[in-house]
Order: structure tokens, then C-alpha cells, then sequence
């Protein structure tokens, strides 16, 4: 999935403008329940005013807190005047971005601002990916990092008519190994499927419903 499939588009999106003050961005961030929001000149692009940041410099600075919230505005402030997307991004990327940080503008080539990406969004899209929120079975184990696995692998589930939720590969330490995380739908033959698994040379390493 793309950045540009799970962005929040610029209509929907809550923004202030770069004269727009301290006090009224702080606002905004308390009445959307949000921990920050682009900072824009007309449709342009200019970075990102956050809560942590507006508390930062008023302890850095030297003014009370009525002039300070009321004298500086969020273009002052604002940060990540670069770092931004573009929409082509795979988002599996953004997650470390995200990670201490609430949101991301999307761009166009000309820094037209085009929507955002919040940290909730991309968790919440990891969480589709693995099938959090749907019953089933998820089973764990390992397969030799050899052509033809994962087809190999769909043959099996096709063979008794599971239901693939989910399927996660990640890399092992050991370069010629994959560990691999399905989740498929509860059935009572979930055993002889685990069973013919490891017959084909795939290591259960756990087997746990998720109700």
C-alpha cells in the first residue's frame, strides 16, 4: 500500500495558517483532540506545529506565558519544514518516522499541501495487515529461504480450504531462513493442516486462536 491510499486528504484535514498564534494553535489541538497540525501559507506547505514543541519553547524562551502564546505564531515554531511525503511512499516506511512524531504532510512537486499521514494511521494499517480485529488462528513457524515456499505454502492452505486472514514473512538472523506468521480462519482441521505443514519441511514454532 501506497502513502498516498491511506492519507487523510486536505479537506478533511485540520491546519492553520503560518500567522495564525500559539494560543489559537493550541486550540485547535485541544478541541480535535490531536497532538499536532501542519502549519500552511495559503496552500503551501511549511511544516508542522506539535504540542511538544509549543511547550518546549516557551520553557526556552524568555516571555510570560499570555505574551508568549499570544506574540508567537506557529511558522516560529514549526518544524519539519523537509521532512515530508510525496504520496509514492510505501507506507511500511513512514512507521519509523512516526514513531516519536504525530503526523506527516503529503506533498505535491510544488509543496502544495495534498493531506496527511498520522502515526494512528499506519498502526492501524499494520494492524489490518496482521488481522488483529478478526477471529482466527495464527500460526508461527519457520521455512528454508528456498524459491517456491510461499507457492508451495498457498498450495497446502488451498489444499484444505483455509481461509488466509493474514501472512507476514520476516527475516531471520540466519540469511537462510524465513520465519513466516499466518493467520487463517478457526477450522477443525487445523491440526492435519499444521501437520502436512511440518511434513513439508515447515517448523511450527507456535499455534494461538485469537477469539
Amino acid at each position: 500500500m501506497f502513502v498516498k491510499n491511506m492519507m487523510i486528504p486536505n479537506h478533511a484535514c485540520v491546519t492553520v495558517q503560518e500567522d495564525t498564534t500559539l494560543a489559537d494553535a493550541l486550540e485547535q489541538l485541544e478541541k480535535n483532540e490531536i497532538d499536532g497540525v501542519p502549519v500552511l501559507q495559503g496552500e503551501k506547505y511549511l511544516g508542522v506545529a506539535t504540542r511538544y514543541k509549543i511547550y518546549e519553547s516557551y520553557f526556552q524562551s524568555d516571555k510570560t506565558k499570555d505574551e508568549y502564546l499570544n506574540s508567537i505564531t506557529v511558522k516560529d515554531i514549526a518544524t519539519h519544514q523537509e521532512k515530508f511525503l510525496e504520496g509514492e511512499e510505501v507506507f511500511e516506511k513512514t512507521l519509523l518516522d512516526l514513531k516519536d512524531f504525530p503526523l506527516l504532510a503529503v506533498v505535491d512537486s510544488k509543496r502544495k499541501f495534498l493531506g496527511v499521514v498520522t502515526r494512528s494511521d499506519v498502526l492501524s494499517t499494520f494492524q489490518s495487515a496482521f488481522g488483529v480485529n478478526r477471529p482466527g488462528v495464527r500460526i508461527a513457524f519457520t521455512s528454508v529461504e528456498t524459491e517456491g515456499r510461499i507457492a508451495r505454502l498457498s498450495e497446502i492452505a488451498h489444499h484444505f480450504h483455509e481461509h488466509i486472514i493474514s501472512l507476514v514473512t520476516f527475516d531471520e538472523t540466519d540469511k537462510l531462513v524465513r520465519r513466516i506468521v499466518m493467520k487463517v480462519e478457526k477450522k477443525d482441521n487445523i491440526d492435519k493442516f499444521t501437520k502436512k505443514l511440518e511434513e513439508q519441511g515447515f517448523r511450527i514454532l507456535s499455534i494461538q486462536e485469537d477469539k
